[in-house]
């Protein structure tokens, strides 16, 4: 184990409930609407079809957010780290579907060697066949988040108790492996439905996008995976790589482990930080 050295300082704080917000304006918008609709019906029961399309269409527009990782229509969602001096020269690191047996460790050394740490929102599924790399990422200084149980394909038409039952069986494999509890949350894709917040509210979860994306599972070249991610850099960015299901260079590499180099020194040369999720918080 080689842990990155931090002041007491800027060690995140202990972990505390999330500040409660109202609930999503769009779920109270379609439940209003779902109240008119039924009331105009009763009024007007020869035009059905008018108010059968309107439902259609209120469920339509639920639909195609829920494709849209990075908006916040269903809910909170972290798509850049928080506003606020804390955050002024900060961007994260984010790094998905791990952890992975060959590639999770390299990675790991080769952040050691970076001097940087990073936000590993792993699947638990596979926490559970590999738990020395959770503990491994928790003792280095890593923070350990919550990728879901299995990472189904379905998650985004999943109903609100397989959506717990998911989630939450994420957060005990987790805490039981490493003694933490994950704070953020990412869905299986970034995809997601109307459901999902309720259920991160119970969980005291939050939703976690990105800014930019590199698309490293299946794009080979470091050079557009990098390209990708550093158009635009700035401070408050939430970046996303892969350490499972990573693509292969052309000599047979794991891209992250190319990319990642790219990354820092580009950072560094714009006078940025990286710093954790869990950092990033400003109500910590």
């Amino acid at each position: 184990m080689n842990p990155l050295s931090t002041p007491d300082h800027a060690r995140p704080a202990p972990l505390r409930r999330w500040p409660q917000t109202g609930y999503p304006a769009m779920l109270t918008a379609t439940a209003a609407w779902h109240v008119l609709v039924l009331g105009a019906w009763l009024v007007a029961p020869r035009a059905w079809p008018w108010w059968l399309a309107a439902i259609f269409a209120n469920h339509a527009v639920f639909t195609v957010a829920g494709l849209l990782p990075r908006t916040s229509l269903l809910g909170p969602n972290w798509t850049r780290l928080p506003a606020g001096s804390r955050n002024a020269d900060a961007i994260a690191l984010t790094i998905d579907d791990g952890p992975d047996p060959v590639v999770t460790p390299q990675v790991l050394d080769l952040l050691d060697a970076l001097g940087v740490r990073a936000t590993f929102f792993c699947i638990g599924e596979k926490a559970r066949r590999y738990p020395h790399l959770v503990r491994e990422i928790v003792a280095r200084g890593h923070a350990l988040e919550n990728h879901s149980q299995v990472h189904v394909h379905t998650f985004s038409v999943t109903l609100p108790h397989a959506l717990r039952r998911e989630i939450d069986a994420a957060q005990r494999t987790f805490e039981e492996l490493s003694g933490e509890r994950p704070m953020f949350f990412r869905a299986p894709a970034g995809l997601r439905n109307i459901f999902l917040e309720p259920v991160l509210r119970k969980l005291d979860l939050r939703l976690a996008a990105w800014t930019r994306r590199g698309y490293d599972t299946r794009e080979r070249d470091p050079e557009i995976v990098a390209g990708r991610l550093l158009d635009g850099l700035a401070a408050r960015d939430i970046l996303l790589l892969h350490d499972g299901n990573a693509a292969l260079t052309a000599d047979g590499k794991p891209l992250i482990l190319a990319v990642l180099p790219r990354i820092v020194e580009a950072a560094r040369r714009h006078k940025l930080r990286f710093v954790t999720l869990r950092e990033a918080r400003v109500d910590a």
